[in-house]
C-alpha cells in the first residue's frame, strides 16, 4: 500500500466525541474533520461498528477515515452500544435498539454546524450490516451507502446457517462477540466510571449462541433486517463489494439483480478484507473508488461514477491447492448488467460417475443409482466459511475429502471453460433417515490429480421446500432437491476436469445431521449446471481500471509479543479421535498514540471420535487483555457446544480480572431442542 502524505485538505481528529441517544445513552465517536479555510459544512460519513475504534480497529481506522477527510469529508467513527467506549450494553447482533441509534446517530451528524446535511454510510462486514439496514429505514440525511462483505438475507446466506444447516461460524463468531461484548471502556476516555460500565456489561452478557441455536429456520427473528424480504425498502445508491474467498461472496450479485437503485458491484479474489487491503491480491486502489462515489451522491459532483460496467470481478486462474495465497492469478472481467445477458446457463447430466454433455446423455443407459454415507472426516480440509487469511484457512486438497464422497468429473477439457456465478446441482435423492444433509463441492481437478475446491454449497434436506417450513423426510422416499452453490468467478484451462463431489456431511464446517443417513442419489434428472461466460466475449474493462492501493499512515503500534497462528488436523488410529485446532493469537501490542496495550488470543477446537454423531464437540475461547500502567483487566470466555439426536447443549463461562483478581464470573449449562436441524 502506498500511504499518502499530502491530501487536498488537512485533516483534525476529535478521539472521543459522545452523540446522545433519546433513552440517555451516550455513545462515542471519533471525528475525522478537513480543516477548511472559511469553515463551511461538509458531507458526512459514517462508520458503526462494535469493534472497538481506540484499539482493536484504531490503525485500519486510520488508513482510510483520514484519507476520506482529507478529500472534503467528515468522517465519523461509532463505537456501537455497549462496546468501546460507548454506554449500554450489546446484547445481541442487529436488533431494533441498533438501528434506531444509528438513525439517531444520523440525525445527529447531519445536525452538526460542521455537516451539509448529507450522509453516507460505510463499512465491512458488521458495519456493511449497519449501513443496509439503516438504509432500508431511509433516513432523511441518508443519500448513499458503500458496504462489503454484507448480506441481504441474514438467514440463508449469513455465518449462522447454510442450506438449512448449521455452520460452526455460528459457535465461532457467537464466541467472538462473547468476548467483545464483555470488554471494558478505557478509563482514559471515560474516567472512573470506567468500572460500572464493565461490570453492566458482564452483568448482561449472555451466549448469543443460545439465541441462534433457538432460531434453526427462517422466521421473524432472521427476517428482521433482512433487505431481502423487501428489496423495495432500499432507496438510496449503493456501492458494494466482496471477495470470492469470503464467505459472503453471493450478496453482491444478489444485490445488483434485486434493486432498483443507482449500484455497482465489485468482485476480487479476496477473504474478508476490505479491497485495498485485499488478501489474496491484487488488492486495489478502492479508496479512490469509494471517493468518487462520495464526491458523486454527496456532493454532486458529475465525474462519471456510473459510467461503464455494472459488475467488475476477478476472474480467476486455475491454482493448485493452498490454504493460503499471496495472488491470485487472473484478471479483470465486467459485466454492463447482472443479470448478464450473455452468461449461459448449461446443464450437465450426470450419469454414473461422468459428468456427461447433454448430447452425450441420450447415447448412456439411464435408471442407475449410487449410494454414499460420508464419514465424519470428510470437511477437515475444508477451511473456514470466511476465510480471514490468518492463520491459512483456504481449502486444502480435495482429494483425500473425495474418498468419502460421491464423485462425478468431466473427461479432460478440450477448450478452456469460465464460469461467473452460482453453479447448481439437481438431485432425486432418498435417505435412511428423517433428517439429512447433502453437500456438493466443484473442484478444479489438474493432469497430475491435485484437486482445487472452486465452491460448495449445503442442503439440509428437510429444507428442499422451504426454509420457513422445513419437513422430515420419509425414509426410502425419493424427492427432488436443488443445491446452490456459492458464486464464484473460475476459469478451467484444456487438459483439466471439473469435478463435482457429492457428501452427506462436511465436518467440522458444517454441523452435522442428527445420525448418519445412507443417501441414494438416483441418476434420472440429475445435473450440474454450471454459469458459463464465453471465453470469446471480451472483458469490458482496462486491465488498467484500478490505481495502486493508498491510504493514510496508521500511528506506530510496537509488538510486545509475538503473534501466532496455527490450523492443525490430528488423528489417532487407536481411539479413533480427530480433532481441529486453530490458534489465532494477535500477541500484545501497544498502541503508541494512547499507550494502551492489548493483547488478544482465540483458540477453536472441533472434534468427533469415529463416526459417533453424539461426539461432536465444539469450542470457542477468547482471552482479551488490557491495560497501561496502573491499570490491567482481562475477559476470559468459553463456549463449548455438543448434541445428541434431540438437543443442543451449550456449556459456558465468562470470567472478569481486573490486576489479576477475578471480579466476575459465570457459568450457563443450557440446551436447546434440534428442530430437523
Amino acid at each position: 500500500m502506498r500511504f499518502v502524505e499530502q491530501l487536498p485538505y488537512e485533516t483534525e481528529v476529535e478521539d472521543h466525541v459522545t452523540v446522545p441517544m433519546a433513552d440517555g445513552v451516550r455513545l462515542s465517536a471519533r471525528i475525522w474533520r478537513p480543516v477548511l479555510p472559511d469553515g463551511e459544512p461538509v458531507p458526512a460519513v459514517v462508520e458503526y461498528i462494535p469493534y472497538r475504534k481506540n484499539d482493536l480497529t484504531s490503525t485500519r481506522d486510520a488508513i482510510h477515515h483520514p484519507y476520506i477527510a482529507g478529500h472534503g469529508y467528515a468522517c465519523v467513527r461509532v463505537d456501537l452500544r455497549g462496546t468501546g467506549e460507548s454506554e449500554g450494553v450489546l446484547l445481541d447482533e442487529y436488533l431494533e435498539q441498533e438501528q434506531r441509534d444509528a438513525e439517531e446517530v444520523l440525525a445527529w451528524v447531519a445536525a452538526q454546524p460542521w455537516c451539509d446535511g448529507n450522509t453516507g454510510m460505510m463499512g465491512i462486514s458488521w458495519g456493511a450490516f449497519a449501513a443496509l439496514q439503516t438504509a432500508a429505514r431511509r433516513p432523511p440525511s441518508l443519500k448513499a451507502i458503500v458496504i462489503a462483505s454484507f448480506t441481504d438475507n441474514r438467514y440463508a446466506d449469513d455465518m449462522h446457517y447454510l442450506g438449512g444447516a448449521m455452520l460452526s461460524d455460528n459457535l465461532a463468531e457467537a464466541g467472538t462477540m462473547f468476548a467483545y461484548a464483555t470488554c471494558p471502556p478505557d478509563p482514559e476516555v471515560v474516567g472512573e466510571r470506567w468500572r460500572d460500565m464493565w461490570q453492566e456489561r458482564l452483568e448482561a452478557a449472555r451466549p448469543w449462541v443460545l439465541e441462534w441455536l433457538r432460531h434453526p429456520h427462517r422466521d421473524a427473528y432472521w427476517q428482521h433486517a433482512s433487505l431481502s424480504e423487501d428489496y423495495g425498502r432500499l432507496q438510496c445508491p449503493v456501492l458494494a463489494s466482496s471477495g470470492w474467498a469470503d464467505g459472503y461472496s453471493n450478496a453482491v450479485t444478489r444485490l445488483l439483480a434485486s434493486v432498483d437503485v443507482p449500484r455497482k458491484g465489485l468482485i476480487g479474489p479476496w477473504s474478508h478484507k476490505l479491497p485495498h487491503l485485499g488478501e489474496p491480491g491484487p488488492a486495489i486502489g478502492y479508496l479512490q473508488e469509494v471517493v468518487k462515489w462520495w464526491d458523486h451522491w454527496l456532493k454532486g459532483i458529475d465525474n462519471g461514477v456510473m459510467d461503464g460496467p455494472m459488475l467488475r470481478t476477478w476472474m480467476q486462474e486455475s491454482v493448485p491447492p493452498s490454504t493460503s495465497y499471496e495472488e491470485r492469478p487472473g484478471r479483470w472481467v465486467a459485466e454492463p448488467s447482472w443479470p448478464s445477458p450473455q452468461i449461459k446457463e448449461v446443464a450437465h447430466p450426470l450419469r454414473g460417475s461422468t459428468i456427461v454433455t447433454a448430447d452425450e446423455e441420450e447415447a448412456l443407459p439411464r435408471g442407475r443409482t449410487r449410494t454414499v454415507q460420508s464419514p465424519l472426516s470428510v470437511g477437515q480440509f475444508a477451511g473456514k466459511w470466511a476465510s480471514y487469511n490468518a492463520p491459512p484457512d483456504l481449502p486444502y486438497d480435495q482429494r483425500e475429502e473425495d474418498g468419502g464422497s460421491l464423485v462425478f468429473e468431466t473427461e479432460p477439457l478440450t477448450e478452456r471453460v469460465e464460469i461467473l456465478g452460482s453453479p447448481s446441482v439437481d438431485l432425486e435423492v432418498s435417505a435412511s433417515a428423517p433428517v439429512a444433509q447433502i453437500t456438493a463441492r466443484i473442484s478444479d481437478v489438474a493432469p497430475d490429480g491435485r484437486a482445487t475446491r472452486v465452491t460448495y454449497g449445503v442442503l439440509n434436506l428437510t429444507h428442499r421446500e422451504s426454509d420457513e417450513h422445513p419437513e422430515p423426510l420419509e425414509p426410502g422416499r425419493r424427492y427432488r432437491a436443488r443445491i446452490t452453490l456459492n458464486g464464484v468467478a473460475q476459469a478451467f484451462p484444456p487438459g483439466h476436469r471439473v469435478r463435482l463431489s457429492l457428501s452427506t456431511s462436511y465436518w467440522p464446517l458444517v454441523w452435522p445431521a442428527p445420525e448418519p443417513a445412507l443417501l441414494t442419489v438416483h441418476e434420472d434428472g440429475a445435473a450440474l449446471t454450471l454459469p458459463v461466460r464465453p471465453t470469446g466475449e471480451p472483458d469490458g474493462m482496462p486491465q488498467a481500471s484500478f490505481g495502486e492501493p493508498e491510504g493514510c499512515r496508521p500511528p506506530p503500534v510496537t509488538r510486545l509479543t509475538e503473534p501466532e497462528q496455527a490450523w492443525n488436523v490430528s488423528r489417532s488410529l487407536v481411539d479413533y479421535h480427530s480433532a481441529l485446532d486453530i490458534v489465532k493469537d494477535r500477541g500484545r501490542q501497544r498502541y503508541e498514540d494512547n499507550g494502551i496495550e492489548v493483547g488478544l488470543r482465540a483458540c477453536e477446537r472441533y472434534t468427533s471420535v469415529a463416526d459417533d454423531f453424539s461426539s461432536l464437540n465444539g469450542r470457542s475461547a477468547w482471552t482479551m487483555t488490557f491495560s497501561r500502567p496502573g491499570w490491567d483487566v482481562r475477559v476470559e470466555t468459553s463456549t463449548v457446544l455438543t448434541s445428541d439426536s434431540d438437543n443442543f447443549f451449550v456449556d459456558a463461562t465468562l470470567d472478569g480480572y481486573e490486576d489479576g483478581r477475578r471480579v466476575f464470573s459465570r457459568t450457563w449449562n443450557e440446551s436447546v431442542p434440534r428442530r430437523l436441524a
